[in-house]
């Protein structure tokens, strides 16, 4: 595939997210097979449960320590679920998990996989946008679940909600932060299906006046609308 047809297959999906959610198929030769700018309801995945099966896979940069992935097993068994591993997961492309193909291959068997309920990116860095033409959004819409992720993993994110119309989490990677907050979260979200609202910390500890989290408002006003979001740097690069 020449580089400009697979930088206008990528940010196809992603796109058409932010301006209407509309319908989008990718063939696996990055063309864009057909488009259709009307919104259609997205779909929720079910809940997690303690006991079920999560998968985690590769989709951008690879991941060297196999201590790495011992770790992002073990958060993942500590919330009470079992843990299956990409095939393609620990393999080697230059930075990336293997060939993009092969990094693809690992989502759309998961999604096709009826004892899996949740696809988890081990870890972000670049080239989750590479996989985009080869992902299988109609097996994703009859098989909707849930996938976590973040900085990288936007491209992921937007594409699958745009292509396959499912609802995506901004959340820790399988190497991320487990730490108490984002533990919390997780399972306010994803366990207990619960609508969350994020306030922005304004706690000022020892000093006069908050120094940490701090907001600047650009534009002020109202909106109304779907938000969507991630990365600021992969949203640009999607967007050519």
């Amino acid at each position: 595939m020449k580089r400009r047809d697979l930088f206008k297959a990528a940010a196809a999906a992603p796109l058409s997210a932010v301006i209407g959610s509309g319908r989008i198929s990718v063939s696996a030769t990055g063309q864009i097979a057909k488009t259709e700018m009307h919104p259609e309801p997205v779909t929720r995945p079910k809940r997690l449960s303690p006991g079920d099966t999560v998968a985690m896979v590769a989709p951008a940069s690879a991941t060297f320590l196999r201590m790495e992935l011992e770790v992002a097993r073990e958060s993942l068994e500590a919330l009470g679920l079992k843990v299956v591993v990409g095939e393609h997961l620990q393999e080697r492309h230059g930075y990336l998990a293997g060939q993009d193909v092969a990094r693809a291959a690992d989502i759309n068997r998961f999604f096709a996989d009826p004892s899996i309920r949740a696809v988890l990116p081990i870890r972000g860095g670049w080239g989750s946008s590479r996989v985009l033409p080869y992902l299988d959004y109609a097996a994703m819409r009859r098989n909707p679940k849930i996938v976590l992720g973040y900085s990288d993993i936007t491209a992921l994110l937007l594409a699958i909600n745009a292509g396959a119309h499912l609802v995506t989490f901004h959340g820790p990677n399988g190497m991320g932060r487990w730490d108490n907050w984002s533990v919390d979260y997780v399972k306010r979200v994803l366990f207990d299906a619960e609508a969350v609202t994020f306030e922005n910390p304004r706690d000022k500890g020892e000093f006069l006046t908050q120094t940490e989290n701090r907001t600047q408002t650009l534009v002020p006003g109202v909106a109304r609308g779907t938000l969507l979001g991630g990365n600021l740097s992969v949203l640009a690069a999607l967007l050519g």
